[in-house]
């Protein structure tokens, strides 16, 4: 056996050692995306490898595991593994019979199942009918002038100005909602109903959902006597004072490097100046050089070859965050990431533990052959008229591309994926919807039933807020601190409750209301809540 034989053999038994913990730590399914993840520490760290560990005089072969135990904890690599479990543990699917089939893993509903694949191929045909109207190819490579424009213009894109009249958004929230609205479970007989208000609205499907009391024992920690950030007056504790101390657990958290505990203070609120780092933490989002080597991949990728989609983002981001009064400096920074976004494959695997399926296309001249479908667009994620107002609040946080795309990729496959695919998931848009419904009937009974008489809906008004997760329609700094308790919890629940706390704010202009439109004026303006005031108070201060 050489040399390079024996390295290469001491290696495999090392890896095998960095399984064998991470099994230790926790029996994970996905033991080998933490392996990958760990992987790309080590070849990135600049101050030691794992071949220095190896060649160790005190490393014995006999002894190896717990030298490698020992290493990981002295060269804090320990706590990386851990944050990696601990992102796992958050996005990997729950535990489930052994003998169910693989679709029930996604979703174990089929009649969710059956509507998600009835508006997956609504939302491809769609697509397809605008590439063949347009006569616009769904990819093609860019001429060598095109490339080096692009390339040129790269930092700049917002200062282009392409005609975008012939395209239109593949489809809107409000077409979505009808589609939830017709959801109905061919098994359940409604006339079981204990309460004629579970008639009232317009979500009519059998999904459990919390109530206050629930939701009280869920988000204790937003109490009325428990310091938060977003709030100016605390009831037991002086402002200043828990605004002072929570800054400085925080820094302590961020020494520490423990994703679990990050998550943990965010439900209080994150400091301004540490968000950006706690919420990285908190997703174990690293910027290592190969997570930058990935982005510049990915750019070169947008350079060369040009999909229709692209059409579709640049035309979003004029229609939306460019008339922002708080995104519209951030143009280029969204083309940069939603670009590179559509061309990631690697966003393919949160489609383990969604209910939807990527869309697929066929090579031209190859239609009907499933060996020449291929994903379209390559991220599986077909944009609609909002989806860069997922990106454009991370861009107060972030002001390098590589670091703001790992972070929204993030947030988007766990969390933002849920707001436009149909699921029973808890933090799925129709439990989301249903329960914002559940809570208004429940406690505002009398608005309700008036909205309802009048033509408007509360979920018809409501929609477009939580599906974008409130961004584009509170300030940013309010936006920011709800985000921060979507991340703190690992639930997008505080949305609908959200929702239904406006809905109280504004009860009494409400009811005097006479119309959808009128309805809508009332609630046209939400920049001036303060986000956890409202919560508090629905949550807490509502009489059951």
């Amino acid at each position: 056996m050489t040399a390079n034989d024996a390295e290469c053999s001491r290696s495999a038994v090392c890896i095998k050692s960095v399984v064998f913990h991470i099994y230790y730590h926790v029996k994970i399914q996905h033991a080998s995306n933490v392996l990958q993840y760990m992987s790309n520490i080590i070849v990135s760290s600049p101050v030691v490898s794992f071949q220095d560990c190896l060649h160790q005089p005190e490393i014995k072969l006999e002894s190896l595991k717990d030298d490698v135990r020992s290493f990981l904890k002295t060269s804090g690599w320990e706590r990386q593994l851990q944050n990696a479990v601990y992102r796992e543990l958050h996005v990997q699917l729950p535990p489930s019979h052994p003998m169910a089939p693989p679709e029930h893993l996604k979703e174990p509903l089929a009649y969710m199942r059956k509507a998600q694949a009835s508006w997956e191929k609504r939302v491809l045909k769609s697509l397809n009918s605008m590439s063949t109207e347009l006569e616009v190819p769904l990819a093609r490579m860019r001429s060598a002038a095109e490339q080096k424009e692009l390339a040129n213009k790269w930092n700049e894109m917002g200062t282009d100005d392409p005609d975008l009249s012939r395209f239109r958004p593949v489809y809107a929230p409000k077409d979505f909602l009808e589609v939830l609205i017709s959801l109905r479970n061919p098994n359940h007989d409604s006339s079981e109903d204990v309460s004629a208000r579970s008639h009232w609205g317009l979500i009519q499907v059998p999904v459990n959902v919390r109530d206050i009391p629930q939701l009280r024992q869920a988000y204790s920690e937003l109490n009325l006597i428990t310091g938060q950030l977003g709030i100016d007056d605390y009831a037991h504790i002086h402002p200043d004072l828990f605004e002072s101390e929570h800054v400085q657990i925080g820094k302590k958290v961020l020494v520490e490097q423990d994703s679990a505990a990050a998550q943990q203070y965010s439900r209080q609120g994150c400091p301004t100046g540490l968000r950006a780092d706690l919420w990285a933490l908190i997703l174990n989002s690293t910027n290592q050089p190969p997570d930058v080597m990935h982005y510049e991949q990915l750019t070169a990728g947008v350079i060369q070859h040009a999909l229709l989609v692209d059409h579709l983002i640049y035309k979003d981001v004029k229609l939306t965050a460019s008339n922002d009064d708080y995104y519209f400096v951030f143009e280029d920074f969204l083309y940069q990431v939603l670009l590179c976004f559509s061309r990631d494959t690697a966003v393919l695997d949160h489609f383990k533990y969604n209910s939807a399926t990527p869309p697929k296309s066929y090579i031209h001249g190859k239609v009907g052959d499933e060996e020449c479908a291929v994903v379209y667009p390559p991220n599986g994620v077909i944009p609609f008229h909002g989806f860069s107002m997922y990106v454009a609040p991370l861009c107060f946080l972030y002001n390098e591309p590589s670091k703001l795309y790992s972070v929204f990729r993030e947030m988007y496959t766990r969390y933002f994926f849920r707001l436009h695919s149909i699921s029973s998931s808890p933090s799925g848009i129709v439990s989301l919807c249903l329960q914002f419904e559940r809570l208004l009937q429940t406690h505002l009974p009398q608005l309700f039933y008036h909205l309802r008489q009048i033509g408007a809906q509360p979920l018809r008004i409501a929609f477009k807020w939580m599906v974008r997760g409130f961004s584009g329609y509170l300030s940013t700094d309010q936006l920011l601190l709800l985000w921060d308790r979507i991340l703190g919890y690992d639930s997008l629940e505080v949305v609908a409750v959200l929702a239904a706390a406006v809905f109280a704010f504004r009860a009494e202009n409400l009811m005097e209301v006479t119309s959808l439109a009128s309805a809508e004026a009332v609630l046209a303006d939400l920049s001036t809540l303060k986000v956890m005031p409202l919560i508090q108070v629905f949550l807490f201060a509502t009489s059951i």
